[in-house]
Order: C-alpha cells, then sequence, then structure tokens
C-alpha cells in the first residue's frame, strides 16, 4: 500500500465500507434475531468509522481542522 496518507486513508474507508454492505446482506440469509442484532449492531459502529473517515479527507470535522492547523503551518 502506498504510503500517502491520504490514500490510506481513502481505501481503509472503501474498505469499512465494504465490510458494511457484507455485514448487511448477510442479515438477509438467517432467521437467527441474536446474528442479525449482532450484524446490524457491527453495521452500525463501522458506519460511525466510516463517517470519521469521511470527515478526515473532507476535513470537515473541527478536530481534524483544528490538529491540521496545530502540525501543518
Amino acid at each position: 500500500m502506498n504510503d500517502d496518507p491520504e490514500q490510506r486513508v481513502r481505501a481503509t474507508r472503501e474498505r469499512l465500507d465494504a465490510l458494511v454492505g457484507d455485514l448487511r446482506r448477510d442479515v438477509g440469509h438467517t432467521d437467527d434475531p441474536r446474528f442479525k442484532a449482532l450484524f446490524e449492531t457491527s453495521a452500525e459502529v463501522l458506519i460511525g468509522l466510516v463517517k470519521a473517515f469521511s470527515d478526515y479527507e473532507r476535513n470537515n470535522e473541527a478536530a481534524w481542522r483544528k490538529l491540521s492547523r496545530s502540525i501543518w503551518p
């Protein structure tokens, strides 16, 4: 994988997003309510991570903007 942080962030976000799709798709393959709850909860947690990675990429989260100003002039 490339050492470019932006490319690594994008690649990681894409993998997380794909995993969300896999989890949601797998929910439809069983009638077990515990399995469904586990996979739906996991997808929701990962959606939060996808959002964090997207916010980082777009630099639209206050924490990322403040940190980037203190690190890079």
